[in-house]
């Protein structure tokens, strides 16, 4: 692989979520990562967080595997794990061993609460994690329930988004110190720290600790979407006095004096019935004609069989063919260095033999692990 990260070596210990995702930005940009996979796991070709592997078969329960493991960490940089806490310990893999091995080790570790805490031990997924943080509580229309965002901001922008930049950061002070250490990526620690402008504007007195009443939760009407006649969906972020004036212009309301008062939270309601039944007189290509790539901020809700053909996407590739599937594209780019156009997600163990070979393992040494079953 090419990339920043090249001549970067991780051990990826196969997870769901958030740790294939890590995995997947070291990956994208050039680090070798070898996955461990369990005896029977299956990896589908046209998933995006499985891409740019190489995969290693280890049976945990078999005597030998756990120092094929611990020789894997010996050999890499990093390790990424997303257990609960204890579990590697147990397993003989824990960071007082693993460090002990190899001091220069970047040891990765994604949960959903953390090491430590009253939470610690219980099961999670996304939507509770951001739930504790303060963050779901302000992601919804107004009067009505929390709306979850998918899993966009627990797992993938809180939790391995998060853990990527962490290990890239300890890889860094490894390089220049030779000293390793624990990650402990907790993703109700990444999800609030995702909301830290709105917890700014909380202290500065400019946010209602409620949902869609704020200029940038859906309660500003320069700052939401609309319905179009056929259906379909525009969205409009005109919240600079320059942008409003050229919505305004666009729109036909330059002499409506009622919107004169953008800033007034009183008159949200009343001004956004008015663009909504505005926008619901034409469709959404005659709203694009009108206003894309103008300075109205404006964008078409694309769907995803959409995205990808949109002529501003196609012109940057941001998205990419794999294995006949649509992904997207590595991101960000670099002026220096190339992101490879990504492999797909490799058959379970197929690289087994390989990366035994590369710690120096010789074939009758593999063959006996196999027999064993603690490789396959």
């Amino acid at each position: 692989m090419t990339g920043p990260l090249n001549g970067i070596r991780i051990i990826e210990f196969a997870g769901i979520g958030p740790g294939p995702y890590c995995a997947m930005m070291l990956a994208d940009h050039g680090a070798e990562v070898i996955r461990i996979d369990r005896p029977g796991a299956a990896l589908d070709p046209r998933d995006p967080l499985s891409r740019n592997r190489s995969s290693v078969v280890l049976d945990m329960k078999a005597p030998d595997a756990v120092g094929v493991a611990r020789d894997l960490c010996k050999s890499a940089d990093g390790i990424i794990e997303g257990y609960r806490p204890g579990v590697m310990e147990r397993l003989g893999l824990g960071p007082d061993v693993l460090l002990a091995d190899n001091p220069r080790l970047v040891y990765g570790r994604m949960t959903g609460w953390g090491q430590f805490g009253p939470y610690a031990q219980a099961a999670g997924h996304d939507i509770n994690y951001i739930s504790l943080s303060g963050v779901l509580h302000g992601i919804g229309r107004a009067g009505e329930k929390p709306v979850p965002p998918v899993n966009y901001v627990g797992d993938f922008g809180g939790g391995g988004m998060m853990l990527a930049f962490g290990m890239v950061s300890a890889l860094l002070h490894a390089a220049k110190t030779g000293e390793g250490q624990v990650i402990d990526c907790a993703m109700t620690d990444g999800s609030a720290l995702l909301a830290g402008m709105t917890w700014g504007f909380k202290a500065m007195g400019r946010l209602k600790d409620e949902a869609g009443v704020n200029m940038l939760d859906g309660g500003a009407h320069f700052y939401d979407t609309y319905r179009c006649s056929d259906g379909k969906f525009i969205s409009i972020g005109s919240i600079e006095p320059q942008f409003y004036a050229l919505l305004r212009e666009k729109t036909g309301l330059s002499a409506d004096p009622a919107f004169d008062a953008q800033l007034d939270p009183s008159q949200w309601g009343p001004l956004k019935e008015k663009l909504t039944a505005l926008f619901a007189t034409r469709t959404r290509d005659e709203w694009c004609k009108l206003m894309e790539t103008t300075d109205v901020c404006f964008a078409p809700v694309l769907s995803l069989e959409e995205a990808p053909q949109h002529p501003h996407n196609v012109a940057r590739q941001s998205f990419v063919t794999v294995g006949g599937a649509t992904q997207p594209a590595p991101a960000p780019r670099y002026s220096a260095t190339t992101n490879d156009t990504p492999r797909q997600a490799p058959t379970v163990g197929a690289d087994t033999d390989e990366v035994l070979a590369s710690l120096g393992y010789d074939p009758t040494r593999i063959a006996a692990l196999r027999e064993s079953g603690a490789a396959r």
